[in-house]
Order: structure tokens, then C-alpha cells, then sequence
């Protein structure tokens, strides 16, 4: 019976310092009446507690929210709680209470009394089981019940590891909900996921338990205050920004936070993204689930399984993307507005390939792995600690525009900023000394959003000074007059109309502000978490294996990360020294050609970025000489992964390329809608027709989409198409068909045993293939051994095997499809690199 008496002792001490600070409060003038003290009441329950991100900023901003809406109508009680037991847990609680600071422009003698007034509405709770969340919601209502108060809400703030997110929330759900009439705010901090489908997981769990809008997902970089002013500053300055907010005057745009600390130097117990106290986890099992899912207790396992990309561009650098490329709504005070033009500026983002990123990673972080996962000597780590990562838009405001998004650790300084750079069409005659910053158009135009530290070290807003003087609120952004001969982004700071906050505020605190308002907009919502990670997945999944540039750190890395675009594409400037000890295999050097025949026709054989750089060539060559025989160029082109590489070199290195003259033809398609990411025509739309000026009558897709229907048999979807190339291809004979080879030995959608195109008199033919999408169209095997030549191009290790396997077959087109490709009258050519020719 000890048990229940003192947790009765303890509600009856509440009700006593509830009744005894709203009394104070009146007493202070803060509040008309006890009647009237409150709106509502408002339960906050931090979970974690004591652990590191409570210390150092939950409870401060619980504290700040406390003084700014001490005389807003609404009551609070604070509850600590953690899986300590409940003495220890209290003390350890209220030995960071008791440091608590108060803000500098609050007077002392108030704030004095403001928080003992905070330390009396806060209580420690041990939350380990079902039945401590009962008996915490029986002491929430008893003590509204006792003070006649009306509850508004409660907001839980889970400081714990993700792990342990889905029991927390079906104990909140079933015993610690709020009465109807009364709202949930469920706070959440990241990492919310590791991949799409983690996400998707996750997300799904909680949606079991919770609504969207109860779920707050917290990234801090929102609370930063030059991040969360980017929309209030477009907003009031529309009239200045509406003219040139757009890829006809912006050059490019930067996105950047860079840290001297390397991934060892934040030591905690845990990564600061899977918080709790190492107190509250020695309390109970608890801690040997922790262990388990976190399996090492240092910063760097946290990013060993992250890298910089997780970390920071999927989430903070993204948001703030987000920020500056979404069209404005009517209302910014409406959050699902904002909301909706967020994830619709997220869904015009075009995709990333493995070309939009360079990665480094800082020399010592390998031995900092090996000795903190306990790892050999020879463990080799590819997670990136340094990323630079090119974005685009689709949308029509930003097309074409490049965003840069840029973070890593080990720098040479810790700074963070969002700047848009102008495109500058002036030529100035006065020279550079005599032009005066206000007028003249030939200094560089920037808007800057500094969120902190480097040379400013302060947040603040820059706006060159020739393009506008920018309109700012006065109550919580100044003027200021920097260092004038302190240099910013290749200007003086004097160049630049230069504001920063009127009061500083951490950005926990100021999220904490929001979730009290229910400012949905500060937050990340399911849908956008998930368009975020389908951003980001396939990236992750195409560099997982891709070994980062190794980097000294800090000061010595001087131009050793600087990266460039290069048509389209990101590349490091300066060339990465390469040290080899005793290659274990063929080096690019080793080998100029292998031999000069396979299958008894010509081989090219190279490295694959080499291969692909001739094969452009000997394309464009043959476009040239067919342009110059009759005038056009035919080229009928696959699908698959293969040949987007050589798209992307077609179109960023051939300008000299006969694009007006030339027709492009499918060799294949699948039965999907030609928008469908799955077709063929998306594909080389993507890669390739987009970049290029090729006459839009000089292209052919399939026709597999017809009568809204696809690839139906009656709608004769492959006699159109061979009559359209009978009518515009001499004698049917393409002047060059490119193929690719299947795993399975099949070539366009022509496989293995298929009843349709191996033979006969059909030009165009349906087939089936044995994976999804089932349904194909393909040109027959007799149409394409009529072309005039025929490139076969094979690349990867995935296809050694097959490779080897044709090699040694003969004439076997029902069994091995590619082994029929023959060209009656023309060339055939084998492009086959190093990879899949000796595995």
C-alpha cells in the first residue's frame, strides 16, 4: 500500500503548487481572475526526460514557452518522464531544472519568479509500463478535476530512441489520451526512417495509433530563424521577388552546412537523434534494447549506418529547398496550404542519378570505425561524410536552374546558409573602384539566408544592395551595420542591406512555440516525410557501394572538395591522387582492346566510361554518314538500363550531332502509358529528347496505348507501327538499331522461347516477358537483322555470365535470342566492357 499513498501525496502536492502559482500569477497582475486563468489546461509530457537533448535544449524551450505564454489564458504542468525510478529520476530531473537560464531580455526579478513558479508545475514520472501511463492520466484528470480547470491539450514530446516510438504510442493511445473536446500533439524527432520502405513502415505503425494532425515530426533546421523567415520574406517582398524569382534571373542557388567536428568528436552515449539518458536506460531491460538497437555507443556507429546525405540533405537541406522553390499560397497563416505547395515543389524535383552527387569521406574516419565498431583492419567503410548533390526542378519557375546542396564534416568552418544568386547581364564602363553598391548592376546580386556561426556569427538576412531595399518586420528583425570591410559571398558587407534577429531564439524553442499554436506548417508531414525519402531512396541505393574521396580534414583540404557542374553533372575539380598497393585486378591501363572479334563480328572492349565515349562517337560518326548518303538518319534505340549513359553522353558532349535529320524509333517497349517511369519512351524522354533539338514529327514511339487501352491485339498496335516505318524508312532498313543483351540471353522484348518475332514475316510484334511489366511490343528479329548496322552494347558484372554463355553458341535464337541478331546485308558490332567481358 506504500506505493499508492505516495502517489496520492503526489497528486495532492500538485493540486497544492497548481493553486499556489495560479495565485501568484494573479498576484503579479498576469491574469484577470481565476476564472478566466484559463482557456484551458495544458499537460506537457517530456519522455527522455534526463537525457542529453532534454538537458540541453527541450527543457529550456519548455521554459521559454512558459514565460512567453505565462498570461495567455492557459494553465500548464510540466511531466518529466523517463524509466528511472522515481527519486533518482526526480533528482536527476531537477538538477537541470535548477540551471535553467533566463533569456537576457527578460527582467530578473520576473524570470526569478517565473521559474520557481515552472520548477513548481514540473513533476518526474517513471513511465515504464502500461500502468504507470494510467496512472498518469488518473493524476492529469484529478488534478484538473480538483482545480476545476477544462483541459485544452496534451502534447507528448518523445525524446526517445525511434525504436521505442510504437509501444510509447499504443500506451499513449490506449490509457493517456485527452478527453473529447481536447487535443493530442505528438512530438517526434528524427531519424524518421533510413529508406523509403523504413519510412513507409514507420509511419504505418503510427498511423495506427495517432491522426496526421496530432503528429508533429520535428526538424529542428525549421526553428532556425533565417530558415523559418525564407516564406515571410518572400511574402512581404512579392512585389520586389515576383519579377525575378525564377530561372530567367536566377543563376543558382546554395544550400549549404558545413562542421569543423568530425563524426567522433560528439561523443555521447548515443547519436543525438536516438536520445535517452544513460540513467533512465541502466533503470531497467530497457537499456539491453537499447544496445541491441543501437549496437555501438558512439557518434560515428550513428553515422556508419547514415552518412551525411541521411543525416542532412534528406531532411534539413530538403526542407529548406523546399522553402525556397514552392509557389507562395494565398495564405501563409493557412499550414495546409503551405503544406500542399511544399509537396508539390517535392514532387517537381527531378530524379537524382549517380552523376548528381560527389562524396567524400575524411581520412580518419575509418580507423574511427574500426575502433569504435570494433572493426579489422581491413573493414572499408563507403558511408560519405562529405556530399555535394545537384538538384533540379521540373516546375516551370526553376527549370534548368541547379541547386546545389552541400554538407560534411571535418571542414574548415562551421556555417550554414541558403543563397540564391542572380544572373548579372550588365556591363558596367566605370571602373570596379568607382561603383557605388546601391546602383551599380555590375556587382554580383545575392539574397542570403545566413542561419549562423562563420564570419557572422549570427543569423541574418542579406540583400545586395542593388536590387532592393527588402521589407522586414520591425519587431523581430533589425538593421545592422557590420564590420564594413568584413568580406561576404566575394562582396563587403557594406554592399549588402544586412538584418538579423531582434532576440535570438534557440530553434527548439521556437518549435516548441509552434507545436503550442499548432503550426502544422513548422513540421513534416507523412506525405511529404515519404515524397522526401522517394526523392532520395534511389540515390542512396545507387552509391551505396561507391567509394567517397578520401579527404585530410579541416584546413588541409583546401581546393581537395571543391566540385564543379559539368553538363549536367557534378565531378571534383581537382584530380584525386591514387596510390595502388599490389592491385588485386586488371587496372584501366592494363588493357586497350582484349581481341578484335566476338562471335566472329568486330569487338570494342573497354572500361565502361570509355566504352560508352566510343560508342557515342560511332554513333554520331554513322549518323553523319547516312545524313550525308540520303539526307536522314534512322536509329532505333532499346530500353533498359544500359543505354542511358550513353543518352546522357549523346546529349551533353555531341553537339555536332545531326539531331534534325535523325528519326528515333523504339526497338521495344513495355504495355505501360508512355508517362509511366516503366516505359521505354520515359526513359529516353528523360535522358536524352528533353536535352536535344530533334524535330518532334522526327520521333516514334510504340503505339502501345490506344483506344485508352493497352497493348490490345484488335487495336493493331504493331501493324501501325510497321506501317509508319515502311512509309518514312527506306526498305525497312534502319540505318542503325542499338541492342542490349538480358541476363537470360534475350534481346529488346524478343526472350527466350517467345511464340511472336524470332521468325517469320511480322515486322512488329506482342510478346510476354517473364517479369513485370509482362506485356511488350518489340520489333521482330527478322526487321532488325535488315538494319544497316547493329551495336549490341553489354556492360556490368551482372552480366558476365551470359556474356560467357554467348561467347560459345551458336545459332540458337529460341533459346538464346541475341544469338539470331545476324544483319543479312549489314554490320554488327559487339561493345562489351571489361566488367562483363572478364567479370
Amino acid at each position: 500500500m506504500a506505493a499508492p499513498r505516495a502517489a496520492f501525496r503526489s497528486i495532492l502536492r500538485a493540486f497544492g503548487m497548481l493553486r499556489r502559482v495560479l495565485c501568484t500569477v494573479l498576484l503579479m497582475g498576469a491574469l484577470p481572475s481565476l476564472a478566466e486563468a484559463s482557456q484551458g489546461h495544458i499537460s506537457v509530457v517530456l519522455l527522455g526526460a534526463t537525457g542529453d537533448l532534454a538537458k540541453k535544449y527541450l527543457w529550456q524551450g519548455l521554459f521559454q514557452l512558459y514565460i512567453d505564454q505565462v498570461s495567455s489564458g492557459h494553465s500548464f504542468t510540466f511531466h518529466g518522464a523517463a524509466l528511472t525510478d522515481l527519486e533518482p529520476g526526480q533528482k536527476l530531473m531537477f538538477d537541470v531544472l535548477k540551471k535553467l537560464a533566463c533569456p537576457p531580455d527578460e527582467s530578473p526579478n520576473r524570470c526569478a519568479v517565473l521559474k520557481d513558479q515552472f520548477l513548481k508545475l514540473s513533476q518526474y514520472h517513471q513511465l515504464k509500463t502500461a500502468e504507470n501511463y494510467t496512472a498518469l492520466n488518473r493524476e492529469i484528470e484529478m488534478l484538473l478535476h480538483q482545480e476545476g480547470l477544462k483541459e485544452a491539450g496534451r502534447i507528448f514530446y518523445f525524446s526517445v530512441p525511434p525504436f521505442a516510438y510504437t509501444e510509447i504510442a499504443r500506451h499513449i493511445n490506449s490509457s493517456c489520451r485527452p478527453p473529447p473536446g481536447a487535443w493530442l500533439r505528438v512530438v517526434l524527432e528524427k531519424p524518421f526512417g533510413h529508406d523509403l520502405e523504413s519510412a513507409q513502415q514507420m509511419a504505418a505503425e503510427l498511423m495506427s495509433f495517432f491522426r496526421e494532425e496530432e503528429m508533429y515530426r520535428v526538424d529542428h533546421y525549421l526553428g532556425k530563424q533565417a530558415v523559418a523567415h525564407i516564406l515571410p520574406f518572400r511574402d512581404q517582398n512579392r512585389q520586389f521577388l515576383d519579377p525575378i524569382w525564377n530561372r530567367h534571373h536566377v543563376e543558382r542557388v546554395e544550400i549549404v552546412l558545413k562542421e569543423i567536428v568530425d563524426a567522433k568528436v560528439i561523443k555521447l552515449i548515443l547519436s543525438i537523434r536516438l536520445q535517452y539518458s544513460l540513467e533512465d536506460a541502466l533503470a531497467s531491460f530497457a537499456w539491453a534494447l537499447l544496445k541491441l538497437a543501437c549496437q555501438y555507443p558512439g557518434r560515428t556507429s550513428f553515422y556508419e549506418q547514415y552518412g551525411v546525405i541521411r543525416d542532412v540533405l534528406q531532411n534539413h537541406l530538403t526542407e529548406a529547398l523546399m522553402f525556397l522553390t514552392m509557389e507562395l499560397p494565398g495564405n501563409l497563416s493557412k499550414a495546409e496550404e503551405v503544406l500542399q505547395c511544399k509537396l508539390q515543389a517535392l514532387q517537381s524535383l527531378r530524379g537524382l542519378e549517380k552523376q548528381s552527387v560527389v562524396v567524400g569521406q575524411y581520412q580518419a574516419y575509418a580507423s574511427h570505425v574500426q575502433e569504435e565498431l570494433q572493426k579489422g583492419q581491413d573493414y572499408v567503410s563507403t558511408t560519405p561524410t562529405f556530399a555535394g548533390v545537384l538538384v533540379h526542378s521540373d516546375s516551370l519557375r526553376w527549370e534548368g536552374v541547379p541547386f546545389l546542396l552541400t554538407s560534411g564534416k571535418a571542414l574548415d568552418e562551421r556555417v550554414g546558409y541558403v543563397r540564391v544568386l542572380f544572373k548579372n547581364r550588365a556591363y558596367c564602363t566605370q571602373s570596379e573602384a568607382l561603383r557605388d553598391a546601391g546602383h551599380s548592376q555590375c556587382k554580383p546580386k545575392q539574397i542570403v539566408f545566413y542561419i549562423g556561426h562563420g564570419a557572422l556569427n549570427t543569423p541574418a538576412v542579406l540583400v545586395s544592395r542593388n536590387l532592393f531595399r527588402p521589407i522586414m518586420p520591425k519587431s523581430s528583425w533589425r538593421e545592422v551595420v557590420g564590420q564594413p570591410d568584413l568580406h561576404v559571398f566575394g562582396q563587403l558587407l557594406s554592399d549588402y542591406y544586412m538584418y538579423s534577429p531582434v532576440k535570438e531564439r534557440d530553434a527548439y524553442s521556437v518549435l516548441i512555440s509552434n507545436i503550442y499554436h499548432g503550426r502544422k506548417d513548422f513540421f513534416i508531414t507523412t506525405e511529404n516525410l515519404l515524397a522526401s525519402w522517394a526523392f532520395w531512396t534511389p540515390l542512396l541505393n545507387s552509391i551505396s557501394h561507391q567509394a567517397p574521396r578520401l579527404y585530410p580534414g579541416g584546413v588541409e583540404n583546401q581546393h581537395f572538395l571543391d566540385f564543379e557542374m559539368v553538363s549536367g553533372e557534378l565531378a571534383f575539380t581537382v584530380a584525386e591522387p591514387v596510390e595502388l598497393l599490389n592491385p588485386s585486378g586488371p587496372m584501366p591501363s592494363d588493357y586497350k582492346t582484349i581481341q578484335s572479334k566476338f562471335r566472329q563480328s568486330p569487338l570494342v572492349s573497354a572500361w565502361s566510361e570509355v566504352l560508352i565515349s566510343q560508342l557515342a562517337s560511332d554513333v554520331e560518326k554513322t549518323a553523319s554518314r547516312a545524313v550525308a548518303r540520303s539526307g536522314q538518319f534512322h536509329l532505333a534505340l532499346s530500353g533498359g538500363s544500359s543505354p542511358v549513359a550513353l543518352f546522357q553522353r549523346l546529349a551533353r558532349h555531341h553537339y555536332n550531332f545531326p539531331w534534325r535529320h535523325t528519326h528515333l524509333w523504339l526497338v521495344d517497349e513495355r504495355c505501360v502509358p508512355l508517362t509511366d517511369p516503366e516505359s521505354n519512351f520515359f526513359s529516353l524522354h528523360n535522358h536524352l529528347l528533353q536535352n536535344i533539338r530533334v524535330p518532334y514529327f522526327n520521333v516514334h514511339p510504340m503505339p502501345v496505348h490506344l483506344h485508352q487501352r493497352l497493348c490490345v491485339e484488335e487495336d493493331g498496335g504493331p501493324e501501325l507501327y510497321a506501317k509508319e516505318i515502311v512509309a518514312l524508312v527506306a526498305n525497312a532498313s534502319f540505318d542503325l538499331v542499338l541492342l542490349g543483351v538480358g541476363t537470360d540471353g534475350h534481346t529488346a522484348s524478343l526472350f527466350p522461347h517467345s511464340e511472336n518475332g524470332l521468325e517469320g514475316t511480322q515486322a512488329v510484334v506482342l510478346t510476354e516477358s517473364p517479369v513485370k511489366p509482362h506485356q511488350r511490343m518489340s520489333l521482330s528479329l527478322p526487321l532488325i537483322n535488315k538494319a544497316q548496322q547493329v551495336f549490341v552494347l553489354v556492360m556490368g558484372k551482372g552480366k558476365h555470365d551470359i556474356t560467357t554463355q554467348i561467347s560459345r553458341v551458336g545459332h540458337e535464337p529460341r533459346k538464346w535470342p541475341i544469338s539470331g541478331v545476324n544483319p543479312s546485308s549489314g554490320q554488327l558490332v559487339w561493345y562489351v566492357d571489361y566488367e562483363a567481358l572478364l567479370g
